[in-house]
């Protein structure tokens, strides 16, 4: 008996995941931000059991820091203006603030809110508030319960933060339109003031970056670039060294990941003549390169451990030898380090020395991955793409559902990777004389993900597989007829055949 209720119960719960997926796979089809809050706050306070819901978002374009969108369900008036003054100060400050989710059984006699003005006002007992994006949030979910009610459970949370997570895409893409069609450029003003043309995007990550340049660019002090591999520390490196002083001056890169241990005196400072058994002429080092001007020691977490001492002692004293000299040489030179390694690690394990840490890092900019700035994918696709059409006269451009496709990939490889792939479906929509860039031309194996990677699985990597082979088999229910598949799954017609184009689905393609 007990075994029957608890096959019940899983089973009960295995459909309520399966609707609540349903459902939030139908949020993708709003075209509008109300339009997609309205929707989705439904859903989210019916599948908590709240009596109460405040859902908001923004990306910075609203007026005097106000959230540009927001929406409550079950607040009266005057309690929604209380709701919203909790913005600066309370529970939803506080979630916002520290990216995590918000419980409390009775915020009344919570030590951490019962000082609040509003909690008292509002007579707050059971909420739960989770942030909307995670770390960086774009926005938040206020929940509440009424009089009386239980607190919310560990089911309760697990599908709010569920929520939270699966809508941050689909609203910083609902946003990012919006942006697009009022024209908004959160790095416009930073860029008459820098140059910084080789970082395409809009966004408001990008827009930090760029304020950290502003501050690096005309100080003459040592520079450390951090952040994945292939988020554009060149690019970034660049465009400082463009809008410094020395921008008239050359700019140098050496990658130190390339350099073997014994060569890589000779490739920094240079060798005179006979100092080696290749040195048949004095050789230039990249200091000489760089003299006036910019090195770049790109991968500087890989240099061996005696590597790092020459290169204390010549960021010390700014002087250096070539190999076999014996005449001391000033450097005017500025030093950019740049790694996507956790240096601070390296340090605490013995394989970094913590003092050319220190001199390296007087300032750091932090190069933020793909994934935290997908509205940026429009505009680097559309430079990489003008790049080409440019150098080889097949000027091609993204096709709608090709766009979805990209903003749907999670993009480990970073923009190195998106600049790849747009290469690869370039090429391969020229060879077959296609109107523009379609999905199978950008990823030809594996659809809505980069072929021959693999990302580590992760809840959005198993909607976008849940996604597939549910519209697979719906469509192969109804025999391939699109607009009968929409009308009973609950989609648009041309949302379903956008989704069709970005999963690369066809009658023969497998499950």
């Amino acid at each position: 008996m007990t075994s029957q209720g608890s096959d019940d119960t899983q089973v009960a719960r295995l459909r309520m995941e399966r609707d609540f997926l349903l459902r939030t796979l139908e949020l993708g089809a709003q075209e509008e931000v109300v339009g997609f809050l309205r929707e989705a706050l439904d859903l989210i306070v019916g599948i908590a059991r709240a009596a109460k819901g405040y859902i908001q978002l923004d990306d910075g374009a609203g007026a005097q820091g106000a959230p540009q969108f927001w929406l409550g369900c079950g607040f009266t008036d005057q309690e929604i203006a209380s709701v919203r003054q909790d913005l600066s100060t309370g529970i939803i400050a506080e979630a916002m603030r520290t990216g995590r989710t918000i419980t409390t059984v009775n915020a009344q006699q919570d030590p951490r809110f019962q000082d609040q003005a509003s909690v008292q006002a509002l007579q707050l007992q059971a909420v739960l508030c989770t942030p909307i994006g995670g770390q960086s949030p774009l926005g938040v979910l206020y929940l509440e319960g009424g009089a009386g009610a239980k607190a919310f459970g560990p089911n309760e949370r697990l599908f709010a933060e569920l929520f939270a997570r699966h809508i941050a895409p689909l609203a910083d893409r609902l946003l990012a339109r919006e942006r697009r069609a009022a024209g908004i450029d959160h790095t416009a003003a930073l860029r008459q003031t820098l140059r910084v043309s080789g970082l395409a995007g809009t966004s408001r990550a990008l827009a930090d970056v760029l304020r950290q340049i502003a501050v690096a660019a005309p100080v003459p002090v040592s520079l450390l670039i951090t952040g994945e591999s292939g988020t554009g520390k060149t690019a970034v490196a660049r465009a400082v060294h463009d809008s410094s002083p020395r921008a008239s001056g050359p700019f140098v890169d050496l990658n130190c990941s390339a350099i073997p241990e014994t060569l890589f005196e000779s490739e920094l400072f240079g060798a005179e003549k006979g100092a080696h058994s290749t040195a048949t002429r004095r050789m230039e080092g990249k200091i000489d390169a760089a003299r006036g001007g910019t090195l770049l020691l790109d991968e500087v977490g890989d240099l061996p451990l005696t590597v790092q001492g020459k290169l204390l002692t010549f960021l010390q004293s700014r002087r250096y030898y070539r190999l076999g000299g014996a005449a001391p040489i000033e450097a005017d030179v500025r030093i950019i380090a740049a790694t996507n390694a956790d240096l601070p690690e390296l340090v605490a394990s013995k394989r970094f020395r913590e003092d050319l840490y220190y001199r390296l890092n007087v300032l750091e900019i932090s190069v933020p991955p793909l994934r935290t700035r997908k509205e940026d994918i429009v505009s680097l696709s559309d430079t990489f793409l003008e790049r080409l059409g440019r150098m080889h006269g097949n000027p091609l451009r993204l096709s709608r559902a090709a766009v979805v496709a990209l903003e749907e990939s999670e993009w480990p490889g970073n923009v190195r990777q998106l600049e790849n792939i747009l290469q690869r479906g370039w090429a391969v929509a020229v060879s077959q004389s296609a109107a523009c860039i379609e999905p199978a031309h950008l990823f030809p194996n594996a659809p809505g993900a980069p072929a021959g990677e693999k990302p580590e699985e992760s809840y959005d990597a198993a909607l976008r597989s849940f996604q597939r082979r549910f519209l697979a088999s719906a469509l192969e229910e109804h025999g391939w007829n699109v607009s009968e598949t929409a009308r009973r799954i609950g989609l648009a017609r041309s949302h379903l055949n956008e989704l069709i184009r970005a999963h690369g689905l066809s009658r023969t393609a497998r499950k």
